[in-house]
């Protein structure tokens, strides 16, 4: 099958089905599912923490071959109780919890397995699932390769300050001068629960427009998160803030000691070489630890755009083939380690 190139993706597709499914704790997810009934199974887990599911993902699937499941993480999106709510409780709100909600959502569709793709964060949050419940994943496609580690955080909010000094001292700036030297997560994190609403939005604008500095070394960077509604701002910074300041609720170097639980599972790991927010040596590390995997470098993509949407249709167009097929190479301007 030809490859598709870069900017093309799979024409827009609205969901047949969708609901609010009760996970316990007071929380209910929002899901839907796009696609062919009868297709291919594969859910889709977003990035952020707390960025929420989005329609141009359906878009990363032929929907003639994929069911392709969509929904949005504890307390983001559509999802209730929202991180946008004035008070909100986040303390049913961890990595076990998600794990044990997509296994929910997925008895609940009556899958029986299924591809697992994520993004970002949603990469730490595939990995997690697939090592608890490695019998239940056909394949992954994983893009902006991230584990969570306390050490990847850090970098974020706090050693790449030697790359974006001024911008730093700025972020560094936004909390209260006793807390600088400790974890800005946590200090920012505070701030976002602050009862002045002032003080969350001043909080929640800072966190984003770091976020996009950080961003910013890609070709083809451009601001998202600084730009962003108000709203959406308080709801993602604070659940990238609880999540980093407990240590995305991981023992560290938890993923990578147990990716034996994942060997046989194939699997394309897609990373840009500009990705300053997460740097390629992750990716690497994991896909020298896990046989059957590939890894995808690409060389002029950063934390996402670039080719990087050709990439993860590539991987999911061969994964959709029937078995008889011989599946296709990659195309584009990359580099392939394969195992």
């Amino acid at each position: 099958m030809p490859s598709r190139s870069e900017d093309t993706r799979y024409p827009s597709n609205e969901p047949h089905e969708s609901g609010m499914l009760e996970v316990g704790d007071g929380h209910s997810l929002y899901w839907e599912v796009s696609g062919n009934p009868h297709g291919k199974p594969a859910v889709a887990l977003h990035g952020g923490p707390g960025s929420g599911s989005s329609p141009r993902t359906r878009s990363l699937f032929d929907p003639n071959r994929y069911r392709v499941v969509l929904f949005d993480q504890r307390n983001s999106g559509r999802s209730t109780p929202s991180a946008t709510d004035p008070v909100v409780d986040l303390s049913a709100n961890t990595t076990q919890h998600l794990v044990a909600d997509i296994e929910a959502l997925r008895v609940h569709l009556g899958i029986e397995r299924w591809l697992v793709w994520g993004g970002s964060w949603g990469v730490t949050l595939a990995l997690a699932y697939a090592q608890a419940h490695p019998e239940r994943v056909t394949e992954m496609v994983l893009a902006a390769v991230t584990n969570g580690d306390r050490r990847d955080t850090d970098w974020i909010t706090r050693d790449m300050g030697r790359v974006f000094p001024r911008e730093w001292e700025r972020f560094r700036d936004g909390v209260p001068s006793a807390e600088r030297e400790g974890d800005l997560s946590a200090a920012y994190g505070r701030l976002l629960h602050d009862p002045d609403p002032e003080v969350r939005a001043k909080a929640a604008r800072g966190w984003c427009e770091w976020e996009d500095t950080h961003m910013s070394l890609a070709p083809d960077a451009a601001p998202s998160l600084s730009v962003a509604d108000p709203t959406f701002q308080l709801a993602f910074a604070r659940l990238v803030t609880h999540y980093w300041s407990h240590g995305c609720f991981l023992e560290d170097g938890q993923l990578l000691r147990e990716i034996e639980r994942l060997h046989g599972i194939p699997a394309v790991l897609i990373h840009g070489r500009h990705d300053v927010s997460s740097p390629l040596g992750a990716a690497w590390a994991l896909h020298r630890a896990w046989p059957g995997s590939e890894l995808v470098v690409l060389d002029h993509t950063g934390h996402g755009g670039g080719s990087m949407t050709a990439a993860i249709i590539a991987a999911t167009d061969r994964f959709a083939q029937d078995q008889g097929e011989q599946s296709s190479p990659f195309t584009g301007d990359h580099d392939r380690d394969r195992r």
